[in-house]
Protein backbone atom coordinates (compact mmCIF):
# COMPACT_ATOMS: atom_id res chain seq x y z
CA UNK A 1 0.00 0.00 0.00
CA UNK A 2 1.40 3.22 -0.88
CA UNK A 3 1.48 6.45 1.41
CA UNK A 4 2.69 10.09 1.88
CA UNK A 5 5.69 10.00 4.34
CA UNK A 6 5.80 13.53 4.85
CA UNK A 7 4.29 16.76 3.76
CA UNK A 8 5.93 20.09 3.48
CA UNK A 9 5.47 23.64 2.94
CA UNK A 10 7.49 25.92 0.90
CA UNK A 11 7.41 28.99 -0.23
CA UNK A 12 8.56 30.05 -4.01
CA UNK A 13 10.41 33.17 -4.64
CA UNK A 14 12.71 32.87 -7.10
CA UNK A 15 15.41 35.03 -5.82
CA UNK A 16 16.13 32.32 -3.32
CA UNK A 17 17.86 30.66 -6.14
CA UNK A 18 21.38 31.26 -5.94
CA UNK A 19 21.97 31.85 -10.04
CA UNK A 20 18.74 33.88 -9.46
CA UNK A 21 19.51 35.86 -6.82
CA UNK A 22 23.58 36.65 -6.93
CA UNK A 23 23.68 37.41 -3.82
CA UNK A 24 20.32 38.85 -3.24
CA UNK A 25 19.27 35.54 -1.59
CA UNK A 26 21.51 36.16 1.65
CA UNK A 27 18.48 38.73 2.86
CA UNK A 28 16.35 35.21 3.24
CA UNK A 29 19.06 33.06 4.60
CA UNK A 30 16.82 31.96 7.33
CA UNK A 31 14.48 30.49 4.37
CA UNK A 32 17.53 29.26 2.28
CA UNK A 33 18.29 27.34 5.18
CA UNK A 34 15.13 25.84 5.60
CA UNK A 35 14.99 24.81 2.17
CA UNK A 36 18.10 23.23 1.99
CA UNK A 37 16.94 21.24 5.11
CA UNK A 38 13.65 20.31 3.97
CA UNK A 39 15.58 18.89 1.04
CA UNK A 40 18.02 16.86 2.79
CA UNK A 41 14.42 15.70 4.69
CA UNK A 42 13.57 14.37 1.63
CA UNK A 43 16.70 12.92 0.67
CA UNK A 44 15.91 10.72 3.66
CA UNK A 45 13.13 9.25 2.68
CA UNK A 46 13.79 8.75 -0.75
CA UNK A 47 10.66 9.19 -2.58
CA UNK A 48 9.19 7.22 -5.94
CA UNK A 49 6.84 10.37 -6.32
CA UNK A 50 6.25 13.93 -5.30
CA UNK A 51 3.16 15.81 -5.42
CA UNK A 52 3.46 19.23 -6.18
CA UNK A 53 0.61 22.17 -5.20
CA UNK A 54 1.11 25.48 -6.46
CA UNK A 55 -0.37 28.51 -7.06
CA UNK A 56 1.39 29.65 -10.34
CA UNK A 57 0.26 26.40 -12.65
CA UNK A 58 -2.89 26.98 -14.58
CA UNK A 59 -5.10 28.23 -11.64
CA UNK A 60 -9.47 28.42 -12.77
CA UNK A 61 -12.41 29.53 -10.59
CA UNK A 62 -14.31 25.69 -10.69
CA UNK A 63 -11.49 23.25 -12.05
CA UNK A 64 -8.54 21.83 -10.76
CA UNK A 65 -5.45 21.35 -13.19
CA UNK A 66 -3.66 18.44 -12.98
CA UNK A 67 -0.76 18.08 -15.62
CA UNK A 68 -1.00 15.28 -18.03
CA UNK A 69 1.78 15.99 -20.02
CA UNK A 70 4.01 12.80 -20.58
CA UNK A 71 7.11 15.09 -19.50
CA UNK A 72 7.58 17.64 -16.97
CA UNK A 73 10.19 20.83 -17.45
CA UNK A 74 10.76 23.82 -16.59
CA UNK A 75 13.64 26.88 -16.48
CA UNK A 76 14.40 29.88 -14.59
CA UNK A 77 14.64 32.01 -17.71
CA UNK A 78 11.83 34.33 -16.54
CA UNK A 79 14.08 35.16 -13.91
CA UNK A 80 17.02 35.72 -15.78
CA UNK A 81 18.93 32.17 -15.31
CA UNK A 82 17.46 30.01 -18.37
CA UNK A 83 20.44 27.90 -17.74
CA UNK A 84 18.83 26.31 -14.56
CA UNK A 85 16.85 23.82 -16.03
CA UNK A 86 14.59 20.77 -14.21
CA UNK A 87 12.81 17.80 -15.55
CA UNK A 88 11.06 15.07 -14.38
CA UNK A 89 9.27 11.89 -15.46
CA UNK A 90 4.90 12.41 -15.04
CA UNK A 91 3.81 10.05 -12.93
CA UNK A 92 1.06 9.48 -14.82
CA UNK A 93 -1.03 6.78 -13.45
CA UNK A 94 -0.90 8.53 -10.62
CA UNK A 95 -1.98 12.09 -11.91
CA UNK A 96 -4.85 9.92 -13.75
CA UNK A 97 -6.19 7.79 -10.68
CA UNK A 98 -6.35 11.15 -8.79
CA UNK A 99 -8.18 12.22 -11.67
CA UNK A 100 -10.97 9.63 -11.74
CA UNK A 101 -11.32 9.71 -7.91
CA UNK A 102 -11.45 13.18 -7.75
CA UNK A 103 -14.01 12.88 -10.36
CA UNK A 104 -16.20 10.41 -8.68
CA UNK A 105 -16.54 12.36 -5.59
CA UNK A 106 -17.61 15.51 -7.83
CA UNK A 107 -14.40 17.68 -8.09
CA UNK A 108 -14.00 18.45 -11.73
CA UNK A 109 -10.14 18.13 -12.27
CA UNK A 110 -7.99 16.77 -14.98
CA UNK A 111 -5.80 18.03 -17.45
CA UNK A 112 -6.46 20.32 -20.66
CA UNK A 113 -7.29 19.45 -24.77
CA UNK A 114 -4.82 21.18 -27.03
CA UNK A 115 -7.11 23.16 -28.64
CA UNK A 116 -8.02 24.78 -25.20
CA UNK A 117 -4.27 24.93 -24.01
CA UNK A 118 -3.72 26.93 -28.11
CA UNK A 119 -6.00 29.52 -27.87
CA UNK A 120 -5.44 30.88 -24.27
CA UNK A 121 -2.15 30.48 -24.28
CA UNK A 122 -1.59 28.46 -21.33
CA UNK A 123 1.30 26.99 -20.12
CA UNK A 124 1.96 23.25 -18.95
CA UNK A 125 5.86 24.39 -18.32
CA UNK A 126 6.43 23.59 -14.54
CA UNK A 127 5.97 27.04 -12.95
CA UNK A 128 8.34 28.86 -10.74
CA UNK A 129 5.86 27.80 -7.42
CA UNK A 130 7.15 24.06 -8.38
CA UNK A 131 10.63 24.93 -9.35
CA UNK A 132 11.94 27.28 -6.62
CA UNK A 133 11.73 23.58 -3.63
CA UNK A 134 12.76 21.51 -6.27
CA UNK A 135 15.69 23.01 -7.08
CA UNK A 136 16.78 22.54 -3.28
CA UNK A 137 15.63 18.68 -3.53
CA UNK A 138 17.44 17.80 -6.59
CA UNK A 139 20.70 19.27 -5.10
CA UNK A 140 20.20 16.44 -2.53
CA UNK A 141 17.99 13.88 -4.08
CA UNK A 142 16.61 13.07 -7.51
CA UNK A 143 15.22 9.91 -9.35
CA UNK A 144 11.64 10.65 -8.74
CA UNK A 145 9.00 10.83 -10.68
CA UNK A 146 6.71 14.06 -10.55
CA UNK A 147 2.53 14.89 -10.27
CA UNK A 148 2.25 18.67 -10.66
CA UNK A 149 -1.41 20.35 -9.45
CA UNK A 150 -2.35 23.75 -9.67
CA UNK A 151 -4.94 25.39 -7.04
CA UNK A 152 -8.30 26.50 -7.87
CA UNK A 153 -10.54 29.28 -6.50
CA UNK A 154 -13.13 26.84 -5.18
CA UNK A 155 -14.54 26.40 -2.09
CA UNK A 156 -11.60 25.64 1.18
CA UNK A 157 -13.98 22.68 2.09
CA UNK A 158 -13.41 21.08 -1.58
CA UNK A 159 -9.94 21.89 -2.04
CA UNK A 160 -9.58 19.77 1.31
CA UNK A 161 -11.81 17.08 -0.44
CA UNK A 162 -9.27 17.03 -2.80
CA UNK A 163 -6.53 16.10 -0.96
CA UNK A 164 -8.22 13.56 0.10
CA UNK A 165 -8.45 12.45 -3.13
CA UNK A 166 -4.98 12.73 -3.69
CA UNK A 167 -4.47 10.73 -0.34
CA UNK A 168 -6.51 7.75 -1.11
CA UNK A 169 -4.97 7.62 -4.97
CA UNK A 170 -1.36 6.93 -3.00
CA UNK A 171 -2.40 4.62 -0.88
CA UNK A 172 -3.80 2.20 -3.98
CA UNK A 173 -0.44 3.31 -6.34
CA UNK A 174 2.10 1.78 -3.77
CA UNK A 175 3.80 4.66 -4.35
CA UNK A 176 6.44 6.07 -1.32
CA UNK A 177 5.45 9.68 -1.79
CA UNK A 178 6.18 13.25 -0.31
CA UNK A 179 3.92 16.04 -1.00
CA UNK A 180 5.10 19.35 -1.31
CA UNK A 181 2.82 22.48 -1.23
CA UNK A 182 3.95 25.15 -2.20
CA UNK A 183 2.82 28.76 -1.25
CA UNK A 184 3.67 31.96 0.15
CA UNK A 185 1.99 33.86 2.88
CA UNK A 186 1.26 37.43 2.84
CA UNK A 187 2.67 39.79 0.11
CA UNK A 188 1.51 42.81 1.72
CA UNK A 189 3.73 42.67 5.10
CA UNK A 190 5.93 46.01 3.85
CA UNK A 191 5.50 49.56 2.10
CA UNK A 192 8.46 49.05 -0.12
CA UNK A 193 7.59 45.40 -0.51
CA UNK A 194 5.96 44.14 -4.13
CA UNK A 195 1.95 44.86 -3.16
CA UNK A 196 2.57 47.62 -0.42
CA UNK A 197 1.36 47.15 3.33
CA UNK A 198 -2.36 46.37 4.29
CA UNK A 199 -2.45 45.43 8.62
CA UNK A 200 -3.89 41.91 7.60
CA UNK A 201 -1.05 40.71 5.96
CA UNK A 202 1.24 40.56 9.22
CA UNK A 203 -2.13 39.09 10.75
CA UNK A 204 -2.58 37.12 8.65
CA UNK A 205 1.26 35.22 9.02
CA UNK A 206 1.20 35.43 12.81
CA UNK A 207 -2.42 33.33 12.50
CA UNK A 208 -1.31 31.20 9.84
CA UNK A 209 2.45 30.17 11.52
CA UNK A 210 0.14 29.52 15.23
CA UNK A 211 -2.41 27.05 13.25
CA UNK A 212 0.56 25.26 11.61
CA UNK A 213 2.68 25.00 14.76
CA UNK A 214 -0.39 23.30 16.31
CA UNK A 215 -1.18 21.95 13.75
CA UNK A 216 -5.38 23.37 13.20
CA UNK A 217 -6.36 22.52 9.78
CA UNK A 218 -9.75 23.24 10.86
CA UNK A 219 -8.61 27.43 12.01
CA UNK A 220 -6.66 26.91 8.67
CA UNK A 221 -10.24 26.49 6.92
CA UNK A 222 -11.68 29.03 8.95
CA UNK A 223 -10.14 32.49 7.18
CA UNK A 224 -12.50 34.85 5.97
CA UNK A 225 -12.16 35.39 2.31
CA UNK A 226 -12.56 38.93 2.47
CA UNK A 227 -9.50 39.07 5.10
CA UNK A 228 -7.26 36.71 2.84
CA UNK A 229 -7.54 38.93 0.15
CA UNK A 230 -7.14 42.09 2.02
CA UNK A 231 -3.73 40.53 3.27
CA UNK A 232 -2.71 39.33 -0.02
CA UNK A 233 -1.76 36.19 0.59
CA UNK A 234 -0.90 33.37 -2.14
CA UNK A 235 -0.55 29.94 -0.90
CA UNK A 236 -3.35 28.79 1.43
CA UNK A 237 -5.06 27.15 -0.99
CA UNK A 238 -2.15 24.69 -1.61
CA UNK A 239 -2.08 23.99 2.40
CA UNK A 240 -5.35 23.15 2.58
CA UNK A 241 -5.21 20.50 -0.02
CA UNK A 242 -1.92 18.89 1.43
CA UNK A 243 -3.88 19.18 4.88
CA UNK A 244 -6.57 17.36 3.19
CA UNK A 245 -4.42 14.41 2.23
CA UNK A 246 -3.39 13.77 5.67
CA UNK A 247 -6.96 14.17 7.10
CA UNK A 248 -7.07 10.32 8.30
CA UNK A 249 -3.83 10.91 9.84
CA UNK A 250 -2.55 12.60 13.19
CA UNK A 251 -0.08 15.08 12.36
CA UNK A 252 3.30 15.45 13.54
CA UNK A 253 4.22 19.18 12.62
CA UNK A 254 7.10 21.47 12.33
CA UNK A 255 7.65 25.20 11.62
CA UNK A 256 11.43 25.47 10.15
CA UNK A 257 11.57 29.30 9.93
CA UNK A 258 9.28 31.95 9.49
CA UNK A 259 10.75 35.58 8.22
CA UNK A 260 8.91 38.24 5.61
CA UNK A 261 12.27 39.66 3.67
CA UNK A 262 11.61 41.84 0.63
CA UNK A 263 7.63 42.83 1.99
CA UNK A 264 6.98 39.02 1.71
CA UNK A 265 5.88 35.93 3.91
CA UNK A 266 7.55 32.60 4.00
CA UNK A 267 7.28 29.81 6.12
CA UNK A 268 8.88 26.41 5.57
CA UNK A 269 7.34 23.59 7.68
CA UNK A 270 7.18 19.60 7.68
CA UNK A 271 4.02 17.81 8.53
CA UNK A 272 4.26 13.86 9.66
CA UNK A 273 1.54 11.80 9.47
CA UNK A 274 1.37 9.20 12.54
CA UNK A 275 -1.11 7.18 13.03
CA UNK A 276 -4.10 6.62 11.69
CA UNK A 277 -7.06 8.23 12.98
CA UNK A 278 -9.72 5.70 14.18
CA UNK A 279 -12.93 8.23 14.92
CA UNK A 280 -14.30 11.14 12.63
CA UNK A 281 -11.84 13.08 10.77
CA UNK A 282 -12.01 16.90 10.35
CA UNK A 283 -14.18 16.51 6.54
CA UNK A 284 -16.37 13.65 8.62
CA UNK A 285 -17.14 16.33 11.00
CA UNK A 286 -17.39 19.32 8.33
CA UNK A 287 -20.11 17.52 6.25
CA UNK A 288 -22.05 16.27 9.13
CA UNK A 289 -22.46 19.87 10.13
CA UNK A 290 -23.43 20.48 6.53
CA UNK A 291 -25.89 18.03 6.73
CA UNK A 292 -27.38 19.22 9.97
CA UNK A 293 -27.31 22.83 8.79
CA UNK A 294 -29.05 22.46 5.61
CA UNK A 295 -31.59 20.04 7.64
CA UNK A 296 -32.05 22.93 9.84
CA UNK A 297 -32.86 25.58 6.93
CA UNK A 298 -35.39 22.80 5.04
CA UNK A 299 -37.25 22.78 8.35
CA UNK A 300 -37.49 26.26 8.49
CA UNK A 301 -38.84 27.18 4.83
CA UNK A 302 -41.86 28.85 4.16
CA UNK A 303 -43.69 28.41 1.27
CA UNK A 304 -42.18 30.66 -1.12
CA UNK A 305 -38.56 29.24 -0.76
CA UNK A 306 -40.18 25.78 -0.79
CA UNK A 307 -42.06 25.86 -3.70
CA UNK A 308 -38.43 27.62 -5.13
CA UNK A 309 -36.35 24.57 -4.39
CA UNK A 310 -39.50 21.91 -5.49
CA UNK A 311 -39.44 23.50 -8.35
CA UNK A 312 -36.01 23.02 -9.22
CA UNK A 313 -35.44 19.93 -8.34
CA UNK A 314 -38.30 18.56 -10.49
CA UNK A 315 -37.19 20.47 -13.49
CA UNK A 316 -33.20 19.14 -13.24
CA UNK A 317 -34.48 15.82 -12.34
CA UNK A 318 -37.46 15.59 -14.79
CA UNK A 319 -37.29 18.13 -17.28
CA UNK A 320 -40.67 19.20 -16.30
CA UNK A 321 -42.53 22.37 -15.10
CA UNK A 322 -44.26 21.85 -11.98
CA UNK A 323 -47.48 22.13 -11.33
CA UNK A 324 -49.08 24.97 -8.75
CA UNK A 325 -49.71 23.01 -5.71
CA UNK A 326 -53.22 23.60 -3.88
CA UNK A 327 -52.67 24.67 -0.62
CA UNK A 328 -50.23 27.59 -0.54
CA UNK A 329 -51.23 31.02 0.74
CA UNK A 330 -53.78 32.89 -0.87
CA UNK A 331 -51.29 35.62 -1.96
CA UNK A 332 -49.26 33.51 -3.90
CA UNK A 333 -52.03 32.18 -5.77
CA UNK A 334 -54.27 35.65 -6.22
CA UNK A 335 -52.02 38.22 -6.18
CA UNK A 336 -49.05 39.56 -8.74
CA UNK A 337 -45.81 40.76 -8.39
CA UNK A 338 -42.24 40.76 -9.77
CA UNK A 339 -40.19 38.48 -7.91
CA UNK A 340 -36.39 37.28 -7.63
CA UNK A 341 -35.14 33.73 -6.89
CA UNK A 342 -31.56 34.18 -6.06
CA UNK A 343 -29.80 30.53 -5.04
CA UNK A 344 -26.45 30.11 -3.53
CA UNK A 345 -24.31 26.47 -2.77
CA UNK A 346 -22.18 27.24 0.33
CA UNK A 347 -22.37 30.42 0.67
CA UNK A 348 -21.38 31.46 -2.25
CA UNK A 349 -23.73 33.14 -5.85
CA UNK A 350 -25.15 29.98 -8.05
CA UNK A 351 -27.96 31.48 -9.80
CA UNK A 352 -30.29 34.83 -9.39
CA UNK A 353 -33.30 35.56 -11.90
CA UNK A 354 -36.13 37.57 -11.19
CA UNK A 355 -38.62 39.93 -12.78
CA UNK A 356 -39.05 43.59 -11.89
CA UNK A 357 -42.81 43.70 -13.16
CA UNK A 358 -45.11 40.99 -12.83
CA UNK A 359 -45.45 38.55 -16.14
CA UNK A 360 -47.21 35.61 -15.34
CA UNK A 361 -51.03 35.10 -13.41
CA UNK A 362 -49.66 34.86 -10.04
CA UNK A 363 -46.62 34.99 -7.31
CA UNK A 364 -46.26 31.37 -7.20
CA UNK A 365 -46.31 31.05 -11.00
CA UNK A 366 -43.53 33.55 -11.06
CA UNK A 367 -41.53 31.92 -8.26
CA UNK A 368 -41.69 28.50 -10.49
CA UNK A 369 -40.67 30.17 -13.67
CA UNK A 370 -37.39 32.17 -11.87
CA UNK A 371 -36.44 29.65 -9.72
CA UNK A 372 -35.90 27.21 -13.01
CA UNK A 373 -34.51 30.34 -14.59
CA UNK A 374 -31.96 30.87 -11.86
CA UNK A 375 -31.05 27.12 -11.84
CA UNK A 376 -30.46 26.46 -15.53
CA UNK A 377 -30.42 29.95 -17.11
CA UNK A 378 -28.32 31.96 -15.67
CA UNK A 379 -25.40 33.24 -17.48
CA UNK A 380 -22.94 33.50 -15.36
CA UNK A 381 -22.95 29.79 -14.29
CA UNK A 382 -23.26 26.40 -15.90
CA UNK A 383 -26.94 25.12 -15.03
CA UNK A 384 -27.38 23.41 -11.73
CA UNK A 385 -26.40 19.80 -12.22
CA UNK A 386 -28.80 17.32 -10.00
CA UNK A 387 -25.73 16.20 -7.35
CA UNK A 388 -25.52 19.70 -6.17
CA UNK A 389 -29.22 19.88 -5.48
CA UNK A 390 -28.98 19.10 -1.88
CA UNK A 391 -26.41 21.93 -1.10
CA UNK A 392 -28.57 24.61 -2.39
CA UNK A 393 -30.07 27.41 -0.35
CA UNK A 394 -32.58 29.25 -1.50
CA UNK A 395 -34.14 32.85 -1.01
CA UNK A 396 -37.26 34.70 -2.98
CA UNK A 397 -37.45 38.48 -2.63
CA UNK A 398 -41.38 39.53 -3.83
CA UNK A 399 -40.87 43.33 -5.06
CA UNK A 400 -42.80 46.13 -4.29
CA UNK A 401 -43.96 48.76 -7.08
CA UNK A 402 -41.24 50.90 -7.90
CA UNK A 403 -40.98 54.76 -7.54
CA UNK A 404 -38.93 57.15 -9.71
CA UNK A 405 -36.02 59.08 -6.90
CA UNK A 406 -34.17 61.97 -7.67
CA UNK A 407 -31.11 61.66 -5.54
CA UNK A 408 -29.36 58.68 -3.78
CA UNK A 409 -29.80 60.92 -0.85
CA UNK A 410 -33.58 58.77 -1.14
CA UNK A 411 -31.67 55.41 -0.99
CA UNK A 412 -30.97 53.31 1.84
CA UNK A 413 -29.37 50.09 0.85
CA UNK A 414 -30.91 48.11 3.85
CA UNK A 415 -34.46 48.81 2.62
CA UNK A 416 -34.18 49.62 -1.07
CA UNK A 417 -33.38 48.05 -4.34
CA UNK A 418 -32.68 50.22 -7.23
CA UNK A 419 -33.02 50.39 -10.62
CA UNK A 420 -31.35 52.72 -13.46
CA UNK A 421 -32.40 52.93 -16.82
CA UNK A 422 -31.43 54.65 -19.59
CA UNK A 423 -33.02 54.35 -22.64
CA UNK A 424 -33.41 50.77 -23.32
CA UNK A 425 -31.22 50.14 -20.64
CA UNK A 426 -31.73 48.38 -17.06
CA UNK A 427 -30.14 47.61 -14.36
CA UNK A 428 -31.59 46.82 -11.07
CA UNK A 429 -30.04 45.55 -7.58
CA UNK A 430 -31.75 43.79 -4.60
CA UNK A 431 -31.30 45.80 -1.04
CA UNK A 432 -29.66 44.15 2.14
CA UNK A 433 -26.85 42.63 -0.02
CA UNK A 434 -23.41 41.68 1.32
CA UNK A 435 -21.04 43.98 0.58
CA UNK A 436 -22.66 46.51 0.04
CA UNK A 437 -22.13 49.72 2.15
CA UNK A 438 -23.34 52.70 0.36
CA UNK A 439 -26.03 54.25 -2.13
CA UNK A 440 -23.00 55.05 -4.06
CA UNK A 441 -22.03 51.83 -4.60
CA UNK A 442 -25.46 50.39 -4.95
CA UNK A 443 -25.79 52.55 -7.60
CA UNK A 444 -22.63 52.09 -9.63
CA UNK A 445 -23.23 48.65 -9.52
CA UNK A 446 -26.63 49.09 -11.14
CA UNK A 447 -24.91 50.61 -13.67
CA UNK A 448 -22.43 48.47 -14.64
CA UNK A 449 -25.11 45.17 -14.92
CA UNK A 450 -26.53 47.60 -17.51
CA UNK A 451 -23.92 49.14 -19.43
CA UNK A 452 -24.88 52.55 -18.76
CA UNK A 453 -21.49 54.95 -18.17
CA UNK A 454 -21.76 56.68 -14.85
CA UNK A 455 -21.79 60.29 -16.93
CA UNK A 456 -24.58 59.24 -19.06
CA UNK A 457 -28.10 60.48 -18.36
CA UNK A 458 -30.01 57.53 -16.07
CA UNK A 459 -33.29 57.62 -14.09
CA UNK A 460 -33.67 55.94 -11.08
CA UNK A 461 -36.35 54.02 -9.02
CA UNK A 462 -36.39 52.34 -5.45
CA UNK A 463 -38.58 49.83 -4.44
CA UNK A 464 -38.91 47.88 -1.19
CA UNK A 465 -39.24 43.98 -0.94
CA UNK A 466 -40.41 41.18 1.16
CA UNK A 467 -37.41 38.22 1.65
CA UNK A 468 -38.22 34.86 2.02
CA UNK A 469 -35.63 32.91 3.81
Amino acid sequence: MGAIRKAFISPHPPIVVHEVGRGEEKKAAATVEALERLAREVAKIKPSTIIVTTPHAPVFQDYIFINHKDGLSGDFGRFGAPEVKLSYENNLPLAWEITRIANSQGIPCGGLDDILIRRFRISEELDHGAMVPLYFINREYSGFRLVHIAIAAMLFKELYRFGRCIAKAVEQSGENVVFLASGDLSHRLAPDGPYGFNECGPEFDGRLVEYLKIPDPEAILGFDEGFLEEAGECGLRSFIMMFGALDEFEIEPEVYSYEGPFGVGYAVAEFTPTSRITGETLLDRLDRRDIEEMSLIRSNEDPYTALARKSLEMYVMNGTVIDIPEVLPEEMRSGQAGVFVSIKKHGRLRGCIGTIMPTRENIASEIIHNAISAGVNDPRFPPVTEDELDDLVYSVDVLGKPEPISSMEELDVKRYGVIVRSGMRLGLLLPDLEGIDTPQQQVAIALQKAGIRPDEKYTMERFEVIRHR
